[in-house]
């Protein structure tokens, strides 16, 4: 670990708050995926935090993980330095963060440089690995490595997609409506107007159950 001066009175509280997030089950899991998914002769760290640490503060496996989540010839980082300089380990980490923020993994995942090379912070290193984790198992894209029950699939929303004939009815239906209805009420729905305001829901909605909110709404 990084030399640092002891903590006293909040600042040593704080980082006692901040020690007891750090989870060492989380620690072995991360360790086994970093080690299949990088391949090679990668050597595992002894159980810890402060191995675990150690094992990542030069950036070079962090490097190595997130080139191994690209197709060959499209890593985003080119040149990975063997330096014992610290400014020089510490824009490889940088560079890692660039890059799992490029890949995908949002801001407020992302630890910081410090929280990594000076042991600051191995929860949030522990975060953002665990969500880079889960993007490479939700893309699916073949070059995630390792048991994917070790990481949760993210969730993806749903949008619905119509085609453009869908839209031309759903125009052309909607300017018939308005143009032979003016006036015209929910009480005062004819037989035909009831069956012909179903069919637009159908043509608009489909069985999305969903969308009827805002229909009633438009025409109510």
């Amino acid at each position: 670990m990084a030399n640092r001066g002891p903590s006293y009175g909040l600042s040593r509280e704080v980082q006692e708050k901040i020690e007891q997030k750090y989870d060492p089950d989380l620690e072995q899991r991360l360790v086994d995926w970093i080690v299949s998914q990088c391949g090679g002769n990668l050597e595992k760290p002894q159980p810890g935090k402060e191995n675990f640490q150690k094992w990542l503060m030069d950036g070079t496996i962090l490097c190595r993980l997130i080139n191994s989540l690209f197709p060959r010839g499209k890593e985003p980082i080119k040149k990975i330095p063997e330096t014992q300089m610290a400014f020089k380990q510490m824009e490889k980490i940088s560079q890692f963060l660039q890059a799992a923020e490029a890949y995908g993994v949002t801001t407020t995942d992302i630890f910081q440089t410090v929280d990594l090379w000076e042991g600051k912070d191995m929860a949030a290193v522990q975060r953002t690995l665990m969500a880079l984790g889960s993007l490479a198992v939700t893309k699916d894209d073949g070059h995630y490595k390792g048991d994917r029950d070790w990481f949760h699939r993210k969730a993806q929303g749903y949008r619905r997609e119509f085609t453009e004939e869908q839209l031309r009815q759903g125009q052309s239906l909607i300017g018939l409506q308005m143009g032979s209805n003016r006036g015209a009420s929910q009480s005062g729905m004819t037989g035909y107007g009831i069956l012909f305001f179903f069919f637009l829901i159908w043509v608009l909605c489909g069985t999305h159950a969903f969308h009827l909110p805002l229909v009633f709404f438009f025409f109510w």
